[in-house]
């Protein structure tokens, strides 16, 4: 939480916002937490690319029906329909997208919540996370799938 809050408290200078390239890549955060949404947001403007946020995996369902991403960031744990139950949907509707996703959880000491992730294969940033652990694994995914 540190880290976020030092971050959070930190102004983003015009030099920090890089502009929107017409091919810019879109990530789509599926997270509850306002200051995480918030945190993700400011760390990938940054970076340059276009960001669109969804506080459960409903809302995330419709977005993704009217909008391409390139990437999904993904809490485990959101109300509504959580992150294992839209990750599914993506499976069954969307298999060609699974390879575009990123998890975030709180929960690592579950057996559950570890399972799900083993099986799923995909990378996850346990929470708290840095702005640094963050760019790591977005660049790490977008380098695998080619974008």
């Amino acid at each position: 939480m540190t880290l976020q809050r030092q971050f959070w408290s930190e102004p983003l200078s015009d030099n920090k916002m890089k502009k929107h390239s017409p091919g810019a890549k879109r990530i789509l955060i599926v997270e509850d937490e306002p200051a995480i949404t918030e945190l993700c947001r400011r760390v990938l403007v940054s970076e340059g690319f276009e960001v669109d946020d969804a506080g459960n995996g409903s809302i995330a369902e419709t977005r993704l029906e009217k909008q391409n991403y390139d990437l999904f960031l993904i809490d485990i744990r959101t109300p509504v329909m959580n992150g294992r139950e839209f990750y599914q949907s993506i499976v069954k509707r969307h298999p060609d997208l699974v390879s575009q996703v990123i998890f975030t959880t709180g929960d690592l000491l579950t057996g559950d919540t570890r399972t799900f992730l083993e099986e799923s294969g995909r990378p996850f940033l346990p929470k708290p996370f840095s702005p640094d652990e963050l760019r790591a694994v977005v660049t790490q995914v977008l380098r695998e799938i080619g974008r």
